[in-house]
């Protein structure tokens, strides 16, 4: 038999759907009397200049605004949820990655995620579920998501 959950972390992606991924986060900590937690990772496109020298990441003005208009929206969502600033965490990098290690640092033992993304070839599931699905080392919980 399965212990309870304790902390719960939500992968926020600010689409159409962060409301039914957020309910389903929130039920599940209620249930569980578990701590809820929030995170966005703002994904770090690489670009390549004219002459095709080797990638660079997005401009470092491009990176603040984005960095500065995500916190807006997590700490938007995070106070319809509750979710005390101290639990709540942006970040440039790789959603896949920086997502699975932001659980690994807070002790969080279930992430909840969309099941699927807009780009990439990972139709079935999405390619940030993906990445988190398989190198997570808690229990992932992928919210079936209908398009709209």
């Amino acid at each position: 038999m399965s212990k309870d959950y304790q902390h719960i972390l939500i992968a926020a992606d600010f689409s159409s759907h962060s409301d039914e991924i957020c309910n389903k986060a929130q039920q599940l900590a209620e249930r569980y009397q578990a701590k809820l937690s929030i995170c966005h990772i703002v994904e770090d496109f690489p670009l390549t200049d004219f002459a095709y020298e080797p990638m660079i990441s997005v401009d470092i003005d491009m990176r603040d605004a984005l960095l500065n208009a995500g916190k807006k929206q997590l700490a938007k969502l995070a106070d319809t949820l509750a979710v005390p600033t101290t639990q709540q965490w942006i970040e440039c990098g790789s959603p896949g990655h920086d997502i699975v290690r932001i659980a690994d640092d807070n002790d969080v033992d279930l992430i909840v995620v969309g099941s699927h993304g807009r780009h990439g070839f990972k139709l079935l599931l999405g390619s940030t579920a993906n990445a988190v699905l398989h190198h997570a080392h808690c229990d992932v919980l992928a919210v079936r998501l209908q398009d709209s």
